[in-house]
Order: structure tokens, then C-alpha cells, then sequence
């Protein structure tokens, strides 16, 4: 039986086999010119304002709305294991604060499998973040990165 702030009851996972090798998919999660094609939901500009790919680094990119909005993610890489795994603190302020982003990558052939899971602090939290549209949030960018690894492989 599970306890109410059991890391399982704390976090969200998108699950997703990408049509690209494990390299490409890699470098497109570590590289800042891959991420300004990908990073952020549909009719998103990503600008890279900082990204020190390494433990303790620091990110921060801010993402323009189509209404001229802007929000901004960042965060503090707390572990890299090369084509395997990213984790880091992360904010997406206003409407996320105070989570644990981990992006692991496993090879399958000339594919890619990718879990994404995000680590809240409380189970309620977890729930609220689910309710305001985590799924479609995040799965509209990870569909933007499919689309953009395919473009890299052709």
C-alpha cells in the first residue's frame, strides 16, 4: 500500500518511443541549438538565455506566447549520465514551481525510448499540476521534438 507522498503518487510521466537515434535524440536535449526548434508547446519561440550543460549548471530559457506573453523556464542540472539520463530542479513560473524534471533515454535499435518524469514535492500538487493540463502541455512539445528529430534524420 502506498503512502500519500510516495514519489509514485508525486509524478507525472509521458512515455514515448521517438523515431531517431539515441545521439540525435541526445543532442537535441543537450544542445542549445536543438532546443530552440522543439522546447515549449506549438506557436512557442524558445530563446536560450543561459544553458550550462553540466552538474550545478544552470538553464533558463524564455518562451514567447503567439500573444506576446512570455514565460520562463529554468532550472539547475543536478545529474547527467551521457545517452541515458538529465535530471534537474526546475520552475516554469507562473505556473510551476519547485519540481524535479528527469529525461531518460534508452536505445531500441535506430530508435529512442523516452520516459519523462516530473518529481513534485506533495501529491497535491502532483494532482493540481495534472489537472491544469500537464498531458497536453508537455505532449504537445515532446510531438514538436518527434517532428523536429525527423527533420534531422532526412
Amino acid at each position: 500500500m502506498s503512502q500519500p507522498n510516495d514519489l509514485s503518487n508525486r509524478t507525472l510521466t509521458i512515455k514515448k518511443v521517438l523515431e531517431a537515434p539515441i545521439q540525435l535524440v541526445w543532442d537535441a536535449w543537450s544542445q542549445p541549438e536543438h532546443i530552440v526548434h522543439w522546447w515549449g508547446p506549438p506557436g512557442m519561440e524558445t530563446t536560450i538565455n543561459k544553458h550550462e550543460f553540466k552538474v550545478g549548471g544552470e538553464w533558463n530559457y524564455s518562451m514567447t506566447m503567439p500573444d506576446g506573453n512570455v514565460f520562463v523556464g529554468e532550472g539547475v542540472y543536478t545529474d547527467i549520465v551521457e545517452l541515458e539520463k538529465i535530471i534537474s530542479e526546475a520552475n516554469f513560473r507562473p505556473m510551476t514551481e519547485g519540481v524535479e524534471l528527469q529525461s531518460l533515454f534508452e536505445k531500441d535499435g535506430d530508435k529512442t525510448i523516452f520516459t519523462f518524469n516530473v518529481v513534485h514535492a506533495t501529491e497535491e500538487y502532483c494532482k493540481q499540476q495534472e489537472k491544469m493540463g500537464f498531458y497536453n502541455g508537455w505532449g504537445s512539445v515532446f510531438n514538436r521534438l518527434a517532428e523536429y528529430l525527423i527533420s534531422k534524420k532526412s
